[in-house]
């Protein structure tokens, strides 16, 4: 009885870790690991996604699993791409190619070579993005068909896409794009094909997908991450074709995306705030349109150093615990013993690049809002201009807006002037001649000179002083 429990034990035994059951518990970890990884990354939870990839290392090393020791290295590679650390992102490139290229898993070699097509494509080679691109579709042609393999072909078109568009071949890339559209046709897919068009100028062909992406994330799951970017290219576009509440909507509806999910170093967020500067900008909205350029300076600064210096600390993290794994500490000492003198190397550079960086984003920034603020004072000025002329009873209120000071100084001088007398003193602020303050104020030439007189006297203006002179000199 006993024998036989123990040759049944020894049989399952056998048949549990046979090819079969090795594949099928590599193929889960393959899209477990991948699938956290991406979602980590998307919603900027980087310590969190270190953490995991630490966690999945492990594990590897127990099933002596050396591909998934791979896609934890190409994790890293991916989060420092984001990050900006180019040269630790190739570090972890090198380590990965080793346990992926030489992998007899096609799916793994077509995510490396897609990985890798990112990387050079942040680096503006495109023409390597697309030599690594071509690899990575070459490779995926052959994997087994799986739910990873079919996630991923069209995101593959989609890169392509945005890589042909950068190299300047726009019939290819919006080829890309829609057979990316037309295997996916998610809110995504089809928020990028409207990308294309609004990349190009052409937004009434923008308009039919933006119609798709709205209706996709109505009939559709889509991740708050993607969400977000489809918000954000709907604000654009509705703000192109000069829809300024429904672009407003969309712009809104993206923040409250990035609140609540707390992404606090989203790359998405700040082109949303660009988006609401430029907004504003354009209904004349002087006070919001400088708030969100602001906002967007500031967002930009944050995503190039709070983001370099939690990866670099999460980074660090990453090293120390790989070096207590036995197995390969060893084989992989030199190795992290370079990459600690690359992390000292490459943060002092990078300290300094920054701060070129947010010295020129802050003269930009200066420049920009400077440039904002004549634009608005000079449409507000325009404006009441425009109601003195018509003899508006809101002038007066209107002038006020845009000269708080000047009626302040004036009161100052004398608390008993009437609301009249105010108006006048602001037509001639404005420069009007006793000829137009009559035409605009239906009253007789002769009438504005006594009215000139009188406010020299309520004012105790010296005959000898210029009047327009006097109210020039006036706070403003």
């Amino acid at each position: 009885m006993i024998s036989s429990i123990i040759s049944i034990g020894l049989c399952w035994s056998m048949l549990s870790c046979g090819p079969d059951f090795r594949d099928k518990e590599r193929a889960d970890f393959d899209v477990s690991l991948l699938t956290q990884s991406s979602q980590l990354q998307l919603s900027g939870e980087y310590e969190a996604l270190i953490r995991l990839n630490i966690e999945y290392l492990k594990k590897a090393a127990r099933m002596k699993y050396t591909a998934g020791k791979g896609l934890c290295y190409l994790n890293m590679a991916d989060v420092n791409i984001s990050a900006g650390n180019y040269e630790k992102a190739r570090f972890f490139f090198n380590k990965a190619e080793k346990d992926l290229v030489n992998s007899g898993n096609m799916f793994h070699k077509a995510t490396f070579y897609d990985d890798y097509s990112l990387y050079y494509s942040h680096l503006k080679i495109n023409d390597k993005a697309i030599e690594c691109n071509d690899k990575a579709f070459y490779y995926l042609k052959q994997a087994k068909k799986t739910t990873l393999t079919q996630k991923l072909l069209p995101r593959l078109y989609i890169n392509k896409g945005i890589y042909y568009a950068w190299k300047g071949w726009p019939g290819t890339s919006l080829k890309c794009f829609i057979k990316a559209n037309s295997l996916e046709n998610s809110a995504y897919s089809n928020c990028m094909v409207a990308q294309y068009y609004l990349f190009i100028h052409k937004p009434d062909s923008a308009g039919i997908y933006i119609a798709r992406s709205d209706e996709k994330m109505l009939s559709q799951k889509t991740t708050d991450v993607e969400s977000l970017w489809v918000y954000y290219t709907m604000g654009y576009y509705y703000n192109e074709i000069n829809n300024s509440e429904q672009a407003e909507k969309c712009l809104k509806k993206a923040l409250e995306i990035n609140i609540r999910t707390r992404r606090t170093y989203s790359s998405h967020i700040k082109e949303v705030y660009k988006a609401l500067a430029d907004l504003y900008k354009k209904k004349n909205d002087g006070g919001k349109a400088y708030f969100y350029l602001k906002k967007y300076m500031e967002e930009e600064g944050r995503f190039d150093t709070a983001r370099f210096a939690a990866m670099n600390k999460a980074t660090e993290d990453f090293i120390s615990e790989v070096k207590q794994e036995s197995d390969w500490h060893k084989n992989d000492l030199p190795l992290f013993i370079a990459l600690s003198i690359t992390v000292l190397t490459v943060s002092g550079v990078y300290v300094r690049k920054v701060i070129h960086v947010q010295r020129q984003k802050k003269n930009r920034l200066k420049k920009q809002t400077e440039d904002l603020k004549n634009h608005v004072r000079t449409k507000q000025r325009e404006e009441v201009i425009e109601l003195a002329r018509s003899n508006d009873s809101a002038f007066l209120l209107k002038f006020k807006e845009l000269y708080p000071d000047f009626v302040k100084a004036l009161l100052d001088i004398n608390p008993d002037l009437e609301n009249s007398e105010l108006s006048f003193c602001a037509m001639l602020k404005l420069h009007f001649s006793a000829k137009e303050i009559a035409d605009f104020t239906f009253v007789q030439h002769r009438s504005v000179q006594q009215k000139k007189y009188r406010i020299r006297k309520r004012l105790n203006i010296p005959g000898e002083t210029d009047i327009y002179e006097f109210f020039e000199n006036l706070p403003q």
